[in-house]
């Protein structure tokens, strides 16, 4: 959801997470509720008998009394939904720098790389943990060359890693046009695209992922001029040194056979450790091997933050002041009064019980909203979250229900 905009006594101000709002809402509602049936309550005993009376025998029973603990809590609740909506108040102007690097993700598209001896497949695996680094390559730009038997861009240098992952999801080994392996090509285009970059990095990196079978020709030719532009490759073997068959599959991804070669044997498709050692030796890159559960993109990431940073550009940005611990401070303070005010014996349990449920639901929402997040959908993890603290909301009001029940039993009400 979009932050809610407004001027608050000449000042700009906004919401960053209005949905949060919801939790305010529903607290003033159910502080409204207790008010009526509190009200309601005391209206029956005055015609029993008179307020005076009333005072002396059911000391426990004045409406100041019963209003104060649940009104107290309300107030806390409604105070929260508005810290975590992010309340922001007034503006001011910083000089944003960014630095990083540029960095050509060279990743292999060719057939083998359907082979399945790394889940759910080599390709599918390489996508997963790329797109997992671009979520650590902050600052830097990004470009993304794809290869088979030829190499094209498949996406120009950019800092925006959403579209960089938009065009990573969309590469398919079923629709390149040429068949093979021709790196050489691969490190061509990674070269090009490097070099011809407007605003070029101080420190530049290829990181090529690939199973490293049939390298083509002119490979050394290009190694030797990456090296002389300074550009690092670093090398990631995807497969296994034993081979794996590589799969033929319909439109569905269905297994229907195995690829053969023209005599009949089935293909085996093996990890060249070797070729891609070399590649990355001879220009003072790295070679990665892959580890058990993952093809190593962790050890990518701590490699490409040794290199020097560059700054590519500063801008002057309008940000917004925080004031959540306006919200925030008063509602632990509510609490906190709310608490003091302890129950008696026969609600202490009706106490428990809804802590209980506050707890789960927190620790529920915090887990989904965490989950949401590694699905990159961030605003489903806030309705997830915002979510539980509405059911937190409904959860006391239903305690605070039970309690003036337990009141009345207890000859309060």
């Amino acid at each position: 959801m979009s932050a809610l905009q407004f001027r608050l006594l000449g000042y700009a101000a906004r919401f960053a997470e209005p949905q949060y709002l919801l939790v305010s809402i529903v607290a003033l509602l159910f502080a409204l509720l207790t008010v009526a049936l509190v009200l309601a309550r005391t209206g029956k005993m005055e015609k029993l008998a008179s307020a005076r009376l009333a005072a002396k025998v059911l000391p426990g029973a004045s409406p100041a009394r019963a209003l104060t603990r649940p009104l107290l809590g309300w107030a806390a609740l409604l105070l929260v939904g508005m810290a975590l909506a992010q309340p922001e108040c007034g503006t001011h102007v910083e000089l944003a720098k960014k630095q990083g690097i540029d960095v050509v993700i060279a990743l292999d598209a060719s057939k083998s790389m359907l082979a399945r001896d790394v889940k759910p497949s080599r390709i599918e695996r390489a996508k997963l943990e790329l797109s997992g680094l671009l979520d650590k390559l902050n600052g830097d730009r990004v470009g993304i060359v794809v290869f088979a038997g030829d190499a094209f861009v498949q996406c120009p240098l950019t800092n925006d890693m959403a579209a960089a992952k938009m065009f990573l999801r969309a590469i398919d080994p079923m629709t390149m046009p040429v068949q093979g392996t021709d790196v050489g090509r691969a490190l061509s285009e990674s070269r090009d695209l490097l070099v011809e970059a407007e605003r070029g990095a101080k420190s530049r990196a290829v990181v090529m992922l690939s199973d490293g079978e049939d390298f083509g020709d002119e490979v050394d030719d290009e190694l030797k001029q990456l090296k002389d532009d300074g550009i690092r490759v670093i090398t990631v073997g995807i497969g296994s040194v034993a081979g794996e068959p590589i799969p033929e599959v319909d439109k569905h991804g269905n297994v229907v056979g195995y690829m053969k070669d023209k005599s009949g044997q089935t293909v085996m498709s093996r990890l060249d450790e070797r070729g891609l050692s070399h590649i990355a030796d001879a220009t003072d890159g790295v070679y990665v091997a892959s580890l058990p559960g993952s093809i190593g993109v962790g050890r990518v990431a701590e490699e490409l933050d040794k290199l020097e940073k560059s700054e590519f550009e500063s801008r002057i940005s309008v940000s917004y002041s925080e004031r959540y611990p306006v919200f925030l401070a008063p509602a632990l303070a509510l609490l906190a009064l709310g608490l003091a005010l302890r129950p008696g014996r026969a609600r202490a349990g009706v106490a428990w019980v809804t802590s209980g449920v506050l707890l789960g639901l927190g620790t529920l929402a915090l887990g989904l909203s965490g989950f949401a997040t590694l699905l990159e959908d961030p605003t489903l993890g806030h309705w997830i979250f915002a979510g539980a603290l509405a059911a937190g909301v409904l959860a006391y009001g239903a305690a605070l229900t039970v309690d003036l029940w337990v009141r009345r039993e207890e000859g309060l009400a």
